[in-house]
């Protein structure tokens, strides 16, 4: 299968698919057209917590804020899987979980259009990918191993045994805001103090009554800010970005 993830909304994507299908009989899966616009980091980390659920398949990737400009096109192949997409980092943080990335340049000159190579250049290089195997990549006449590349990575907290200082990574649908403090830091944790503000520590939104925060442990492994039936980011008055500081009371 080829997967497509990308912040175009519609109706891009179709013709993204139209490309892939004259060119290969792949099954198509989309992953999310709604990543916010422009936003690699947010791109990335929900790559990262959804790919490796998928099995071997070739991963089209296109959130690239640097269309246009002389920013590499980028083919990985990690492990089994192999992804397409923009050399602006939004390939590696899952390419390291799917395998050892090993990372191509995509050459291309005759791009039809210079603002949407998700169609002119991304889609047919997954196509050609899909067609000839991932372990094809080296064979490949317009692929070659890439001498650099834009590499992202996440910020490391700072955990100790009653504190950590972290990062907010992302906000949900949801408004759960989800920072990069391992959730091991709360497990003997009954209540944090969060920026300052008090906080109990629940397994999941529904211990506590409606309205209420909390701090919870999400499906990605990390610290989040939640509220149960509301939205944890207006909650504890944080955003992207933000610096959180937890204390266990």
């Amino acid at each position: 299968m080829i997967t497509l993830s990308s912040d175009f909304g519609a109706p891009y994507p179709a013709a993204m698919k139209g490309v892939i299908l004259r060119r290969s009989d792949a099954r198509l899966v989309d992953v999310a057209h709604d990543f916010p616009r422009q936003d690699v980091r947010t791109t990335a980390f929900w790559l990262r917590e959804v790919l490796p659920y998928f099995p071997p398949a070739v991963h089209l990737v296109v959130v690239d804020p640097g269309v246009g400009t002389d920013r590499a096109a980028l083919a990985v192949r990690a492990g089994d899987h192999a992804l397409v997409g923009p050399d602006n980092g939004v390939l590696l943080p899952v390419a390291r979980e799917l395998g050892d990335p090993e990372v191509f340049r995509i050459e291309y000159e005759d791009a039809d259009s210079s603002t949407f190579h998700g169609r002119d250049v991304f889609a047919p290089a997954a196509a050609r990918i899909h067609e000839e195997g991932v372990g094809s990549l080296e064979t490949l006449s317009d692929i070659a191993p890439a001498d650099g590349f834009e590499d992202l990575r996440f910020p490391e907290p700072t955990v100790g045994e009653r504190e950590a200082t972290g990062e907010l990574l992302v906000v949900d649908d949801f408004g759960n805001a989800v920072t990069n403090v391992p959730g091991e830091f709360v497990d003997d944790a009954e209540e944090l103090e969060v920026n300052g503000a008090s906080a109990p520590v629940a397994p999941s939104y529904a211990h506590v009554e409606p309205g209420r925060r909390l701090v919870t442990v999400g499906s990605h492994g990390n610290v989040e800010l939640a509220v149960n039936r509301g939205r944890g980011d207006e909650a504890f008055g944080v955003s992207v970005g933000d610096e959180i500081r937890l204390e266990k009371r």
